[in-house]
């Protein structure tokens, strides 16, 4: 069975890889999903200002599980196996990394998130597209599409 990476970004946008891999789950795939969600590391000012830098990594992690959980709900809803993870640094090396340390076969993701993010997430697309050691599948955004 397949182990799937799907990093998302709250966005709409990178709910279409979501969307993507339950079509072809629809189609016979057999798979298991991994949805990741990578957080800005705290810059030094963040980390002078905070009394507890503790707290801002209980932050860090609550912004993110409020970001995977649409994608989780719609996996599950599905009866797919998937299981959420938060993590920070810079992202598309993070992914990278997330791939070999959970065994993944494949990384489904839209090729820009919404809003500001937008340029972002296209450039770690394109950037997974190089650093990632399995095959990277890019959902494209619809040209009619409006940002989040």
């Amino acid at each position: 069975m397949l182990k799937i990476l799907i990093p998302v970004d709250g966005s709409t946008h990178a709910l279409l890889a979501v969307h993507h891999a339950l079509r072809l789950v629809g189609s016979g795939l057999k798979a298991r999903f991994v949805v990741a969600n990578v957080q800005e590391a705290a810059n030094l000012y963040e980390l002078v200002v905070a009394h507890d830098p503790a707290v801002l990594q209980q932050v860090s992690d609550a912004a993110g599980r409020d970001l995977v959980r649409p994608a989780m709900a719609l996996l599950s809803a599905a009866g797919q196996q998937v299981e959420a993870l938060v993590v920070s640094g810079d992202p598309a090396q993070v992914l990278a990394e997330l791939v070999e340390s959970q065994g993944c076969d494949s990384v489904f993701m839209s090729t820009r998130g919404g809003g500001l993010r937008a340029a972002v997430l296209g450039s770690v697309s394109q950037d997974m597209v190089q650093r990632s050691p399995v095959p990277v599948t890019l959902v494209k955004v619809p040209e009619d599409a409006q940002p989040d």
